[in-house]
């Protein structure tokens, strides 16, 4: 029986590798949490940095998710 488009799309989500720069927890961190691909993309663009500066002020201001620049998500799109 062939999948449903939803139902492909969350069976690549689960076989990508999601981390953080330093291999460690983002709770412990503070650091972004994207699949590694995008961690190597923003990292090569100069904007992972400016990603963890995102997801640290929405960690401190309470919130469990970040709202990153467009430029972040422009490249972390192409890796979901």
């Amino acid at each position: 029986m062939a999948l449903k488009k939803s139902q492909e799309s969350l069976r690549n989500w689960t076989k990508q590798k999601w981390t953080t720069a330093s291999g460690k927890k983002s709770l412990d961190t503070g650091e972004a949490y994207f699949p590694a691909a995008a961690v190597a993309a923003l990292k090569k663009a100069g904007l992972y940095d400016d990603a963890v500066r995102q997801k640290k002020a929405a960690t401190k201001a309470g919130k469990q998710f970040a709202s990153y620049s467009p430029e972040i998500q422009a490249i972390v799109k192409r890796y979901r």
